[in-house]
């Protein structure tokens, strides 16, 4: 694999042959990675697998038409006849006004910030077959567990770099580790529940120990078993910090460029505005040490800072790439992502910040309601803001959460649901987008 150098090496090679073609501007991504994934199950192996890729991404512009195109045969003659093709398509492109590179006095200038992305470790086949077997062994072990459903352990390692014509260039390299498992609990065919852990880290010697993970897997499986099903009502609704994250990543979905400028989001009129109740805050941190989505310069080439999303409840900004802010008349804010086609728009290292409130006590003041901690569906509408899916969880009675239910369906208003949650102190840094467990008062709740 190339290393961050090379890869940037390349990319800079396409865009000079796309100006060569006839581009007047033009930008280039590199995009390399190598993985291996060991995967048991009942105590035995049952995949090994080992995956290599390298991509290039280019994007050309003739005046205010463009063209991206992508390929993974980086030969010298596969390189130049996409440029051809890529320049040519362009040329028959219609116009748009809002298309170009991102400013070039708004550039990372000067090295590319090293945030210890990846360890430079590695991890051979039959490390990874041990934590498998490790974390599967676990999961297996806990009380009321009869089936596996499977345990891999995986490790990565991906070189990006991105280049512009206009004077952006670098690169950077990242590695990834995990390990996960799924079990049934219960005796009847019929009446199992599966439940899962898992774990991914950018350093190998911050992994969870297999025994912890798989634990985990194993007692939320056997938790489940013989779910009952819950009266509906409008009750109070506590997502589990595995579900609440979903509710910090519907509110960047709707603050996103493209949606603002397309006057399709439920928050189009919130800029400025209370959103949240007063003391929550959301955060999105891309230079978090080890973090999962941390990167030093942002899809277009911008340097990317620590942004606050809500303040005290506000909302404070839109998630800006170059189009949509020169659609706005705003600026960028460093929130452009991008893969081997045109950019985009994502946050990073998202979370909510912790409350004030323990999470035991956020239950406690329940009297009836739900703690929900899986989600299941697609029903978020994010041009009404309309919330309605199916779910699973825990009856929650008196201030104790009781019984096991299933197969009902939570539902609501993003604004009203987001006006009125309350966040406990709960948060762990686990995953990408990160939230502490939520309560949300007054919610349709739908038995089966």
């Amino acid at each position: 694999m190339l290393s961050p150098t090379e890869a940037t090496d390349a990319a800079l090679a396409a865009i000079t042959a796309a100006r060569a073609s006839g581009a007047d501007a033009a930008d280039a991504v590199f995009v390399a990675d190598a993985a291996d994934t060991v995967t048991v199950r009942m105590g035995a192996l049952e995949d090994v697998g080992r995956s290599e890729s390298a991509e290039l991404g280019l994007r050309v512009f003739v005046g205010q038409r463009s063209a991206s195109v992508a390929t993974s045969d980086l030969s010298a003659d596969a390189i130049a006849a996409l440029v051809e093709r890529a320049v040519a398509m362009a040329r028959l492109a219609p116009e748009d006004r809002w298309a170009g590179l991102a400013p070039a006095e708004r550039l990372l200038k000067g090295p590319i910030p090293d945030l210890g992305l990846d360890d430079g470790g590695d991890a051979t086949p039959e490390a990874l077959k041990a934590r498998a077997l490790a974390v599967e062994k676990a999961a297996r072990g806990v009380p009321g567990v009869t089936l596996s459903d499977g345990a891999s352990a995986s490790a990565s390692r991906v070189t990006i770099a991105l280049a512009t014509s206009h004077g952006f260039a670098g690169g950077y390299s990242r590695s990834s580790y995990g390990a996960s498992a799924s079990v049934l609990a219960g005796d009847a065919a019929g009446a199992m529940q599966r439940d899962y852990a898992s774990h991914s880290v950018r350093h190998q010697n911050r992994l969870d120990p297999p025994d912890a993970i798989g634990r985990l897997a194993g007692e939320r499986a056997a938790a489940r078993v013989n779910p009952g099903r819950i009266d509906s009502g409008t009750m109070p609704v506590v997502f589990d910090r595995r579900v609440a994250s979903s509710l910090v990543g519907a509110l960047v979905g709707a603050i996103g460029g493209a949606a603002i400028a397309r006057r399709t989001s439920f928050l189009l009129d919130a800029l400025g505005s209370q959103i949240l109740p007063k003391g929550v805050a959301i955060h999105d941190d891309p230079h978090r040490p080890g973090g999962l989505r941390s990167k030093p310069f942002d899809g277009e080439g911008l340097p990317m800072s620590p942004t606050a999303i809500v303040a005290d409840g506000v909302l404070q900004t839109w998630l800006l790439d170059s189009a949509a802010a020169r659609q706005l008349g705003l600026e960028p804010t460093g929130h452009a992502a991008r893969g081997i086609g045109a950019p985009g728009v994502s946050a990073t290292n998202l979370y909510m910040a912790a409350g004030a409130t323990s999470r035991a006590a956020l239950i406690g003041e329940v009297d009836r309601g739900v703690l929900v901690t899986e989600l299941i569906g697609h029903g978020v509408n994010g041009v009404t803001g309309d919330y309605s899916l199916g779910a699973a969880g825990f009856l929650i009675e008196r201030g104790e959460v009781t019984l096991p239910v299933a197969e009902f369906t939570i539902a609501g208003n993003l604004k009203r649901m987001y006006a009125s949650l309350t966040p406990a102190n709960d948060l762990e840094f686990r995953a990408g987008t990160n939230a502490p467990t939520v309560r949300i008062d007054g919610m349709t709740v739908a038995g089966g």
